[in-house]
């Protein structure tokens, strides 16, 4: 009977309890989907930044360290499973093209896709041994081209005495271009390296992990005290910037949100007022024949809370769809749907419209029978 009372109340005053509904749905939506983008936003961000390059690289403890795959293994399984994105080790050395010594990194090409993939390629990236990347530097100077078919050659004997001296047809698939000091090498596969210049230690490792500055700087001191022969180092440039946009996109987020619920609780609320105001005189009838100030602030709250629950669940739909239009447009991917959104909105939403209504149903219980009903 409460629940057909007080439907019946809202379907007779629809324009007006329309209005409050549809600025209880449009707070319902922006708390949704921006709470929807605050949470996603940090996987967002954090696939885009990876577009810049490796945020974590390990090196050697120290001089006598061994520092190989072995090694490094030790170091990635401290990070948990699912946030690695790409692992490139390097190993430097100097081997000759056209009797010209040039820098050569071994390395795992595929894994420099992932770490590196803001890396320009005219032409395409090696698939296999005795294929190569050239830096554009490099390949201006020695004038080479994808396509073409060089000798690299192990370093002189006046090098090392213990390297070895003798040359290795490797075709060039690509030209690295990145404005940076990646022009100046070449880059090959570590068994190619390997067949040039012999077995050796890596120089550095590269990794790629999705994850916040947090959890990072928590990475790095777990390897540092449980992984050896491992000096784990952040790269300041990519997850300082990352932790700085994150924080100013999340507080504009939730600054906008808490304006548009401030703003909701505004419109909800004179709404409201201008209701009980077109109902003087029937909550003046009702205390005249009895009714107490608690039922009418019950029937009241009622229909408010009503209005709250039913633009909760529109507002968590839209904002879904909201949400999902922002990711696609910005971040040319598609949002995951979070559940507990859809009752946090709807209790944001009531408790929102409950707030909102309590300064109305106030003045409805300060009515004076004697004075509205004068005249009747």
């Amino acid at each position: 009977m409460f629940f057909k009372m007080i439907t019946a109340s809202l379907v007779r005053r629809r324009s007006r309890m329309l209005v409050a509904l549809l600025a209880i749905a449009v707070g319902a939506t922006i708390l949704s989907g921006l709470v929807t983008i605050y949470i996603d936003v940090p996987r967002q961000m954090g696939a885009e930044f990876r577009n810049y390059g490796a945020n974590m690289i390990f090196m050697a403890s120290s001089n006598d360290a061994v520092f190989d795959m072995d090694t490094v293994q030790t170091g990635i399984d401290k990070i948990e499973q699912g946030k690695l994105v790409g692992v490139a080790p390097y190993r430097y050395e100097t081997v000759r093209i056209h009797e010209q010594p040039v820098v050569a990194a071994g390395t795992d090409l595929s894994q420099v896709q992932t770490t590196s993939p803001y890396w320009m390629i005219d032409g395409e990236w090696p698939e296999k041994d005795e294929e190569m990347l050239v830096g554009q530097n490099i390949a201006e100077s020695l004038n080479l081209h994808a396509g073409d078919l060089v000798n690299v050659m192990g370093p002189t004997e006046e090098d090392s005495e213990d390297q070895l001296n003798f040359g290795v047809d490797i075709r060039v698939t690509g030209i690295v271009e990145t404005g940076g000091k990646e022009e100046d090498y070449i880059y090959m596969s570590m068994a190619d390296l390997e067949t040039l210049v012999g077995e050796g230690e890596l120089d550095v490792v590269e990794l790629s992990v999705s994850a916040t500055a947090e959890e990072l700087d928590r990475y790095v001191k777990t390897i540092e005290s449980e992984a050896e022969g491992i000096t784990p180092r952040l790269v300041k440039r990519v997850t300082q910037s990352e932790s700085t946009v994150l924080g100013k996109l999340q507080a504009l987020v939730f600054l906008v949100t808490a304006v548009v619920l401030v703003l909701t609780m505004i419109c909800v609320a004179t709404t409201m007022t201008a209701v009980v105001a077109e109902r003087r005189k029937e909550i003046g009838l009702r205390k005249a024949l009895g009714a107490s100030d608690a039922s009418i602030m019950k029937e009241f709250m009622g229909e408010g809370l009503l209005l709250g629950g039913v633009g909760g669940i529109l507002g968590s739909v839209l904002g879904f769809v909201f949400a999902q239009f922002v990711s696609v447009r910005v971040f040319a991917s598609s949002i995951r749907y979070q559940p507990l959104l859809l009752p946090v909105t709807i209790l944001v939403s009531i408790l929102i419209t409950g707030l909102a209504c309590l300064f109305p149903v106030k003045n409805a219980t300060t009515v004076d029978p004697a004075l509205v009903l004068k005249g009747e």
